[in-house]
């Protein structure tokens, strides 16, 4: 089993080049999450992967509203959060016993933050009319704990009713299927 840092890893080699094609005239276009446009799951990205470095830490992170992570060389900061999210999760012990004020094992909040890296990426890609392909050991590790997770995923509106994928689809497909996402969604038509 890899540590779940060389995942995040991973998973972050793949983001990263994603953000960094999203040009600023892409920033209000719809994303696969009808709830956010570009600019808003940009935000929710960078709250989520600086929250998850507090969750490593075992310190209490703030999911209030997101902020403007939007500014600047913001880009640039998305790998610098991304690098210290794979070493927050790489100190020793940080994926052993619980984090999170919910208990979950550490691993299983890990995994939280891995899924939305990997499924947002996909995302951002989607809206802005990149490529998107994830790293085969992350789609290994995420696809039986979302299928896992997806009924209290959904009651708690985080993923949205399954999305029929046909047979012989991808595992990874079959995970965007999983979370009510459809896998050939494309943006509408300017």
């Amino acid at each position: 089993m890899k540590k779940i840092s060389e995942l995040l890893d991973a998973a972050a080699a793949r983001a990263i080049p994603v953000v960094h094609g999203i040009h600023d005239g892409q920033l209000g276009d719809p994303t696969p999450c009808a709830e956010y446009d570009v600019r808003a799951l940009v935000d929710h990205l960078f709250q989520v992967v600086v929250n998850f470095q507090a969750l490593a830490a075992r310190q209490e992170p703030d999911f209030g509203p997101a902020p403007t992570a939007v500014a600047g060389d913001w880009r640039g900061r998305f790998g610098e959060e991304t690098a210290k999210l794979v070493a927050a999760w790489d100190a020793p012990g940080a994926d052993e016993g619980t984090a999170g004020s919910m208990g979950f094992p550490a691993r299983t909040v890990a995994r939280m933050v891995l899924g939305d890296l990997t499924l947002h990426a996909w995302d951002l890609a989607r809206a802005t009319g990149q490529a998107f392909v994830p790293d085969g050991d992350v789609v290994d590790e995420l696809g039986p704990g979302v299928a896992e997770m997806a009924p209290t995923a959904r009651k708690a509106k985080v993923y949205g009713e399954p999305f029929p994928v046909p047979d012989g689809a991808s595992p990874f497909e079959q995970m965007l299927g999983t979370t009510g996402r459809d896998p050939g969604w494309q943006p509408p038509p300017a």
